[in-house]
């Protein structure tokens, strides 16, 4: 299934990675700039941490009308559903910032 990858800052850290995975979360906010054009729920969000997919969390909700507080553009929030689906072991992939769109072929396993 289609949907977007997101890198989670090294400074955010490794508990950040684990709670969505680890059923301490029931829910997690990622945001994009803009409105998104490709995007849906029942897609997902693929997570990058040091170089690394780490896993994906379907998304439950995308909520239009945010602005980003450093420079005032909109964004729209991308409410997920944790916890995801994680991978073991993790499948090296560059990480980025930003969003990037990505189609289901980047699951191991899945084309």
């Amino acid at each position: 299934m289609s949907g977007i990858s997101k890198t989670i800052p090294a400074s955010q850290g490794m508990a950040v990675v684990n709670a969505l995975y680890d059923g301490s979360l029931a829910e997690f906010e990622f945001h994009m700039a803009g409105k998104p054009s490709k995007l849906k729920v029942g897609d997902y969000v693929y997570t990058i941490f040091n170089d690394q997919l780490i896993g994906r969390c379907q998304i439950k909700a995308l909520i239009g009308g945010a602005v980003n507080p450093d420079s005032g553009k909109p964004r729209t929030l991308v409410m997920v559903a944790c916890p995801g689906e994680r991978l073991a072991p993790p499948v090296s992939r560059p990480g980025h910032r930003g969003t990037r769109y990505v189609d289901g072929a980047v699951w191991p396993g899945k084309a």
